[in-house]
């Protein structure tokens, strides 16, 4: 996905991404119908409630989590979900427990403070100095949204669970020092510009 918004985004020819588009829509078929756990994912997408005990546990869990915490959630640190029921608490379903802690109020604006910070990212990107540097900045961010994208839509229904870490909120070390390795560049890079227009 990072890459076909890169390509796009360098205004690569349709056909070009119509090809890339095609070979990921069939590799996708292919993973899925090799490998059957990746299929149990796509059925527990569709309709958790089959196997609640099951497959479907996680998801379901989530929904429950999100709900549960209402306008204004619970309080920090007062999750009831984290507690032997969620998995992953710390790391795929940290976006539940902040919705169970924090409430809907504050997961809507901790999702708008991310949106500004995309946005930001992406204006800078176009005000780069040259190409290297303006596609180094468009992948990040494309790479940051798109990762954000999934872990919230995983947790809210809108996506199949793909284990994918929330950028900055996941625990992990490993995740975390190439998330802020990739910030520090984008900060060397809004430097250079600044340097560049004087």
């Amino acid at each position: 996905a990072t890459i076909f918004g890169m390509l796009f985004l360098a205004k690569a020819r349709y056909s070009h991404l119509g090809i890339l588009l095609a070979g990921g829509i069939g590799s996708f078929i292919i993973m899925i119908a090799l490998v059957p756990s990746r299929a149990e994912r796509l059925m527990t997408f569709m309709r958790p409630e089959l196997d609640p005990q099951g497959i479907g546990y996680q998801i379901n869990q989530a929904l429950l989590a999100i709900g549960s915490g209402g306008w204004f959630g619970f309080g920090l640190g007062h999750s009831i979900q984290k507690h032997q029921y969620l998995p992953e608490v710390h790391a795929d379903s940290i976006f539940a427990v902040m919705a169970e802690e924090l409430g809907f109020i504050m997961v809507v604006a901790f999702i708008l403070l991310l949106l500004v910070i995309f946005f930001r990212v992406f204006k800078l990107a176009k005000q780069s100095p040259d190409n290297f540097a303006k596609f180094l900045v468009f992948g990040v961010v494309l790479w940051f949204t798109i990762q954000s994208f999934f872990n919230i839509g995983a947790m809210v229904g809108l996506v199949p669970l793909t284990g994918v870490p929330l950028p900055f909120v996941s625990h992990g070390g490993t995740a975390l020092m190439i998330s802020m390795s990739a910030v520090g560049i984008i900060i060397n890079i809004s430097k250079n510009r600044i340097k560049y227009r004087l």
